[in-house]
């Protein structure tokens, strides 16, 4: 039995700043945490200190604003950047489920299948990350020849004080958005030949990222009815789909914490198969008057 306690295992890979090493680590942990070597999530006597940014290996980065375009996966080159910029997004990936455990877990009291989710959220994004950055040499190139952005980051940075709005902004919002626009990226791979990297995002990336949306909604769902039920537990019922007290809260909070509508068009399927119907996410798409 591993004495270390699952946060001080989540710290430790948000400490580590190769991201191989972060995927290597952070999937030997969860594996330890699943097969129930890593026995306590916590220690409930002991605070500690979750670092502010996580430990990364310099990537050159720009603004968003600034980030050359990816082009549509027509020529190499296009290939690489779109492969390099999935790499990106999967390394901080890792980092945000390890951080919303590690930030989140003690201090508001999540019960243990809010570890488990999220230890498998991030075994999965590391593996996509292994994955996308071999294919990417495969291809020619390496996970940090080209610039990047950090915007996945300076989203947890401004919701790191309100788990709600981790949940709604990074896993309801960002992931949800990446179920949009897969299925034309996958695509493009194919019309541009590069059937590999099409199956690599189609058969295991995309079904995977369904799943995470899926833990953002569910436990998004679980804290509010929680602050209504003190003694509300997952199993009790499972919070419908359409309780529109929850998706008033889910717009305001994500209107709060996200600048701008959400764009279309949406993947309806994608985000109905992760428990997140229309109803959540279509009236964010248009402007308000007031706004």
């Amino acid at each position: 039995m591993d004495c270390e306690t699952l946060i001080e295992s989540a710290i430790r890979i948000l400490n580590t700043s190769d991201p191989h090493e972060k995927a290597r680590l952070g999937d030997s942990i969860a594996v330890k945490w699943l097969q129930g070597a890593i026995a306590e999530p916590y220690d409930p006597t002991v605070d500690l200190s979750v670092p502010d940014r996580p430990a990364r290996l310099p990537v050159k980065l720009v603004s968003p604003s600034l980030m050359p375009k990816l082009g549509r996966a027509g020529s190499l080159q296009s290939r690489q950047a779109i492969v390099h910029s999935l790499a990106h997004t999967e390394s901080w990936a890792i980092d945000l489920s390890w951080d919303i455990i590690a930030r989140f877990g003690k201090q508001e009291k999540m019960p243990r299948d809010f570890f488990t989710d999220f230890v498998r959220v991030a075994q999965d994004e590391g593996r996509h990350f292994t994955l996308l950055s071999a294919r990417l040499e495969e291809i020619g190139s390496s996970y940090g020849a080209l610039p990047a952005h950090d915007g996945l980051w300076d989203s947890a940075t401004a919701t790191s004080h309100d788990l709600l709005a981790r949940l709604a902004i990074e896993h309801c919002v960002h992931e949800a958005r990446g179920l949009d626009v897969l299925p034309t990226t996958i695509s493009r791979f194919r019309n541009g030949g590069d059937n590999e990297t099409a199956d690599l995002l189609e058969k295991v990336v995309y079904p995977e990222e369904i799943t995470h949306c899926a833990a953002g909604v569910k436990w998004f769902k679980y804290l509010c009815e929680r602050s209504k039920d003190p003694e509300f537990t997952i199993s009790s019922k499972e919070s419908d789909d359409s309780n529109q007290e929850i998706i008033n809260k889910f717009h305001s909070v994500v209107r709060e914490h996200f600048r701008g509508p959400l764009k279309p068009p949406f993947n309806v399927e994608a985000r109905k198969a992760a428990g997140f119907g229309p109803q959540w996410y279509e009236p964010l798409a248009v402007k308000e008057s007031n706004a």
